[in-house]
């Protein structure tokens, strides 16, 4: 991409967010930023617990994710965070302008497959029903992409890198 953009990896947990994001920033020369670190640790106890965040919980977190964005304005960065619906993308691009998006999909059994083998994560598989539920994809006027994870996570982060920078051009 020419001009540094900050993007935000979404999708629901197991999708690969850390991984491809830490994968995208490398490609694009910019910091990575894992999402996770943003939120406070209500938040992550909730999650741990299996209880689904509402949307007051992830108000902060949410707000502390479009500041760091708009912090690498100009500079560029990749960051994660699940976004899953349009309301918490535009709480993003109201703290961070021009923020773009990489929507991580997958097929649910994949997903879910994933998300059992991982190791050491706070976010339980019996939350997983929940983050599809809640999932609202791009809209056609957002600024993103949507990009399949199924393959390796490299040519995960391949497709991305060049549907984003078809986007751009």
């Amino acid at each position: 991409m020419s001009t540094p953009h900050v993007v935000v990896v979404m999708g629901v947990a197991g999708t690969g967010k850390t991984t491809i994001g830490r994968l995208l920033a490398e490609a694009l020369g910019v910091p990575y930023a894992e999402g996770d670190d943003f939120h406070p640790p209500a938040n992550i106890a909730k999650m741990s617990a299996g209880t689904p965040l509402q949307d007051a919980d992830r108000w902060p977190w949410l707000d502390a994710i479009g500041a760091w964005a708009h912090s690498r304005t100009g500079l560029g960065g990749v960051v994660s965070g699940s976004a899953l619906k349009r309301v918490y993308r535009d709480r993003l691009r109201a703290g961070a302008p021009g923020v773009l998006f990489v929507h991580l999909t997958g097929d649910r059994a994949l997903v879910e497959r994933r998300m059992a083998a991982r190791q050491g994560h706070f976010m339980p598989t019996a939350l997983l029903d929940s983050q599809f539920a809640t999932l609202e994809g791009l809209g056609a006027d957002e600024a993103g992409v949507a990009v399949d994870v199924s393959g390796t996570p490299g040519e995960t982060a391949a497709r991305a890198v060049a549907a984003l920078r078809r986007l751009e051009g």
